[in-house]
C-alpha cells in the first residue's frame, strides 16, 4: 500500500461543500481500472480541510464502494484538533479504509512534542496504518528527520509522505532519513516535478497529484523509475513538464479543477475563497494535456 504509486483525486462538491457521489465514483473507478498502487482519497487535492465530518465519512463510503474491496485506500484524516482527528480515523476505519493519512493542521504553531502526542493519540484508537504526512506549505509544520524517526517505531505508524527537499539534495535527505527510521521504513514523495529523481533515488512511493485524473501517464513514469529506467522515466517527466510549470505557477489545487473540466470527467469550481484558474492558463493547460494525450499514454 505504500510502494509505488498512490493517486489522489480531487473530491467534487457543490458550491454548498455536498460531495458529488456520481464524480467521485467515476474518479475512483478510473484509477482502480488502472491499477494504481493505491488511492488517496481525502488529501490536500481532495479538499479535505473544506469538508465537514459528515462529507469526509461520505466519501470514502462512496470511494469504498467504487473502488472494490482489492484496491488499497488511505484516507486523510488531518485536522485542527486530535479529538476531531481521532474521531475521523474511527470514521475512516468504519467507512472502509486500509490506511490513514495524518497531517498535523496548524493554527497555533506546533512543537515537536506536541505533534507526537497528536499522533501517539489518533494510533491509539486505530488498529489501521497511519502515514506520517509532512506537507508545511499547508500545516505551516515541518518535520525534523529526529521526529520521524521517533514516529516511526511507535505501534501503528507505516511510512512518511515527504514534499520536495527545501535546501538539500534529495539523495542527502533519503540517507538521513533511512539512518533515522527503521530498516525498510517506506518513505514516499509527493510535489509530482520531482516524481521520477524521487523514484530513482530509490523513494518507496509517488504520492501523486496527477495521478489522480491522469493515472496512465503516472502509472507509466513510476514504472519506468521503479525498473531503473532513468531514460524512460526522465522521458516521460519532461513530457509532463508544461503541466508541472502550471502546478509551480497557480497551485495544483487550482489545476486539477480546470484538468477535471478539460477531460469532461467533472465540472465543478473549487471550494470558495480559491478561485478557479483563469482563461489565459487554462489555454496553456488545454496545449499540456494535448501533448501528453499525442504521446498515447
Amino acid at each position: 500500500m505504500f510502494q509505488g504509486l498512490s493517486a489522489f483525486p480531487p473530491t467534487p462538491t457543490d458550491e454548498h461543500g455536498i460531495v458529488q457521489p456520481e464524480a467521485l465514483g467515476l474518479l475512483v473507478e478510473r484509477l482502480a481500472q488502472a491499477k494504481v498502487d493505491s488511492i488517496g482519497l481525502l488529501g490536500s487535492t481532495g479538499a479535505y480541510a473544506f469538508l465537514t465530518r459528515e462529507e469526509r465519512r461520505r466519501a470514502i463510503e462512496i470511494a469504498r464502494e467504487a473502488a472494490g474491496q482489492d484496491q488499497s485506500l488511505i484516507v486523510g484524516i488531518g485536522a485542527l484538533r486530535t479529538d476531531a482527528a481521532t474521531a475521523l480515523a474511527r470514521d475512516a476505519a468504519e467507512a472502509g479504509a486500509d490506511g490513514l493519512l495524518l497531517a498535523p493542521v496548524s493554527y497555533t504553531p506546533l512543537t515537536e512534542e506536541e505533534v507526537f502526542q497528536h499522533f501517539v493519540a489518533v494510533a491509539e484508537v486505530t488498529d489501521l496504518p497511519l502515514v506520517i504526512y509532512n506537507n508545511p506549505a499547508t500545516t505551516k509544520f515541518s518535520f525534523s528527520p529526529a521526529l520521524i524517526g521517533r514516529l516511526s517505531h511507535l505501534q501503528g505508524i507505516a511510512a512518511v509522505k515527504m514534499p520536495p527537499p527545501a535546501q538539500d539534495g534529495l539523495s542527502d535527505e533519503l540517507a538521513r532519513l533511512r539512518a533515522a527510521t527503521p530498516p525498510g521504513f517506506p518513505i514516499g514523495y509527493s510535489g509530482d516535478w520531482m516524481a521520477a529523481e524521487a523514484l530513482l533515488c530509490g523513494a518507496s512511493a509517488w504520492y501523486s497529484v496527477v495521478a489522480g485524473l491522469l493515472p496512465g501517464p503516472a502509472l507509466a513514469l513510476t514504472r519506468a523509475a521503479q525498473a531503473g529506467d532513468a531514460e524512460r522515466a526522465q522521458r516521460l517527466d519532461a513530457m509532463f513538464a508544461p503541466l508541472w510549470a502550471l502546478f509551480k505557477a497557480h497551485g495544483s489545487f487550482r489545476v486539477m479543477y480546470a484538468i477535471a473540466a478539460e477531460l469532461d470527467l467533472f465540472h465543478a469550481e473549487p471550494p470558495r475563497p480559491v478561485l478557479p484558474i483563469a482563461a489565459q492558463a487554462r489555454d496553456e493547460l488545454a496545449r499540456a494535456l494535448q501533448g501528453l494525450a499525442e504521446t498515447g499514454l
